[in-house]
């Protein structure tokens, strides 16, 4: 049934990369990166199906059943900015490209010590093996490492300071993923990078297994008041993950919040992080509310202000 589909959209690539990236390359004398361009090719024309996609289904679901109905969607704009360039954008594949030659070194020096990386595929010959189980266990194992990332980000002040461009969006939607700090994406895409490569991740499994955790969570962001039932308890549902962005709950409940899982929620069941009330409250950080209970602050409408407040909050040791 895939095949069809497949061969579709190498064809598409080919002719994407054949017609308007190649030409570049040689142009601009980067021959040598030729095999990169190709690969960044096949990022963007994925980036450009999931954006495509997820407007059609998504869009229509949010304006029928929606979690909170808003007077205007104003303010959500810049979150399409977000996207845009994050979805189409190399950041991720980037930074996995650059770790690989200062892994393989890396990797050359451990083995002239007698130590051998670990290979997570290779933990059941015939069974972790086959692509499909393998590409599974590599999903659990990077969620594992997105959920202490994703703590780490409301545990450390200047941490939070760049994760809060996330939290101010006041109306979530399927748009609000992407909306990030440029320095807290490179932290974060750089260490799943590195640990991804450091388990065995193939560069073009990568690419699958990133395209397939942001699908989901574009789900899980969507303004829709679902909870998924008993699924609920297997993959994070759009309430739950609600429930992290709620005021009050997500980023001060518990101490330092709840529902931190990306893509399981045993893992907030299992650290007690877990929070399973449906409660539909209003998103966003405390101190944007006006006063006396917040302090009105200003975190930007625009996307260049939010990436410079978002510095000045941190350097500035501010949460």
């Amino acid at each position: 049934m895939f095949e069809p589909l497949q061969a579709a959209f190498d064809a598409v690539h080919t002719a994407l990369f054949e017609a308007a990236v190649q030409p570049v390359v040689y142009t601009m004398g980067w021959m040598a990166h030729l095999e990169d361009a190709y690969t960044a090719t096949e990022w963007f024309l994925l980036g450009l199906i999931q954006v495509a996609l997820l407007y059609v289904i998504l869009r229509p679901l949010e304006a029928r059943f929606p979690a909170e109905r808003w007077a205007d969607r104003s303010g959500t704009g810049v979150d399409i900015v977000y996207t845009l360039l994050t979805r189409l954008g190399l950041l991720p594949l980037a930074l996995f490209l650059l770790f690989t030659p200062l892994f393989e070194e890396l990797t050359q020096l451990l083995r002239g010590l007698g130590f051998t990386p670990i290979a997570l595929d290779g933990i059941w010959p015939g069974v972790t093996d086959v692509p499909l189980v393998s590409f599974l266990l590599y999903l659990v194992a990077l969620d594992f490492v997105d959920y202490w990332l994703h703590r780490g980000q409301h545990q450390f002040r200047w941490w939070w300071a760049l994760h809060a461009v996330h939290h101010a969006q006041q109306k979530m939607s399927f748009w609000t993923d992407d909306r990030n700090h440029l320095l807290d994406n490179v932290i974060v895409d750089g260490a799943k990078a590195l640990i991804a490569l450091v388990i065995g991740v193939e560069p073009a499994q990568f690419v699958g297994l990133v395209v397939a955790t942001r699908v989901i969570q574009s789900v899980q962001h969507a303004n829709l008041a679902w909870s998924l039932g008993p699924l609920g308890r297997l993959v994070v549902s759009p309430v739950f993950h609600r429930r992290h962005h709620a005021i009050g709950y997500g980023h001060e409940g518990r101490r330092h919040g709840c529902n931190f899982a990306v893509l399981l929620p045993i893992w907030d069941m299992l650290f007690g992080t877990a929070d399973y009330r449906r409660a539909i409250e209003p998103t966003g950080i405390r101190d944007q509310l006006p006063g006396p209970e917040g302090s009105k602050r200003d975190y930007g409408r625009g996307f260049w202000a939010q990436q410079w407040l978002g510095l000045k909050r941190m350097v500035g040791g501010q949460a």
